[in-house]
């Protein structure tokens, strides 16, 4: 109910849920606990949760130095603050604070789920700069995943050259996994400092010719494709 009302994904909710925020008729929700909003009082950290909101679908380039999240507790911007629309949104497929690029939000939960929940090994295509031009071998190894110094190897991605830009290089990255600022601390440990990360594309949604703060309403058939099969392939799965 959270999740289609747009309060976030299943996920997000459920952890709402189990830290004691959510409160039906004054008692403290449980998971799986049901309840019907036409009768029954629910409140997210006190404020009364309403109705599902129309589903809203919206592209964002995200510039650098801004958040990727609904609100701060500092005077850093938001992506919500670029987006002047009335209701829930909040962002699928979260970008680091340096980084750029296509930026989904919504107050679907279904989608978000879909998109955003590691099984469904939707895709993220990113174009990466790197200070260094890397060699055959360095992208070979990118390619079939390395070992992080927190632990874990990064799973097999696509990685291709694109072109030099001075003494660096743009490479292009696609992956079905998104650890906390991977892109980054896999180029650092080959040896490939970055400079830049643009997200161009998470599933099937191109970011296209948005511009920097631009954003977008999603049109029916690209809301489809992205809910659709066709959009799940895991990187894992191509010949890099």
């Amino acid at each position: 109910m959270l999740a289609q009302a747009g309060y976030g994904s299943r996920r997000a909710c459920e952890g709402m849920i189990t830290a004691g925020r959510v409160r039906v008729n004054g008692e403290v929700a449980v998971l799986g606990q049901k309840a019907d909003l036409t009768v029954d009082r629910v409140t997210l950290d006190g404020t009364a949760v309403s109705g599902p909101d129309r589903p809203t679908y919206v592209a964002l380039y995200k510039p650098r130095r801004v958040l990727s999240a609904v609100e701060t507790h500092d005077s850093r911007p938001t992506v919500r603050d670029l987006v002047p629309l009335s209701g829930h949104l909040y962002p699928v497929g979260r970008l680091d604070f340096d980084s750029e690029g296509l930026i989904l939000l919504t107050n679907d939960g279904e989608l978000t789920n879909l998109l955003t929940h590691p099984r469904f090994g939707h895709e993220k295509e990113y174009r990466v700069l790197l200070a260094r031009r890397p060699d055959e071998e360095q992208l070979a190894t990118w390619r079939r995943g390395v070992m992080l110094e927190e632990g874990g190897r990064t799973a097999p991605a696509e990685v291709r050259f694109e072109t030099t830009a001075g003494r660096g290089a743009w490479i292009r990255v696609t992956m079905g996994e998104g650890r906390k600022r991977q892109i980054r601390e896999v180029g650092r440990l080959l040896g490939l400092p970055v400079v830049r990360i643009i997200r161009v594309r998470i599933g099937s949604l191109r970011l296209g010719s948005l511009k920097p703060r631009q954003w977008r309403h999603l049109s029916a058939d690209e809301v489809k494709e992205l809910k659709g099969k066709n959009s799940v392939r895991t990187a894992g799965s191509q010949k890099p």
